[in-house]
C-alpha cells in the first residue's frame, strides 16, 4: 500500500503542475489535383485541479494508513 501511496502523490502532483496535455495534429485542408494543403493544429487537453488534489489526498491517505498499519503491535 505504501508504494501505491506514493504513486499517487506523484501522480497528483504532476498533474497539479503540468496542468494539460498538449498535442499538434496534421489536417488536410484542401486537395486539389497535385496541390495539397494542410494545416497544424494544436490541441490541449486539460486535467483538472480536482483530480489532481484528490489524487494526492487519496496517496497521503494510503501511505499514512499503511505506516500506522505496520507499526502497530500485535
Amino acid at each position: 500500500m505504501k508504494l501505491i501511496g506514493v504513486a499517487l502523490v506523484i501522480v497528483g502532483v504532476a498533474v497539479l503542475v503540468v496542468g494539460g496535455f498538449g498535442f499538434d495534429r496534421q489536417r488536410t485542408v484542401l486537395e486539389e489535383g497535385g496541390l495539397k494543403a494542410t494545416a497544424t493544429e494544436h490541441a490541449t487537453i486539460p486535467y483538472s485541479p480536482i483530480l489532481g488534489a484528490i489524487l494526492l489526498v487519496g496517496g497521503i491517505t494510503l501511505f499514512v494508513g499503511a505506516r500506522r498499519q505496520a507499526a502497530k503491535p500485535s
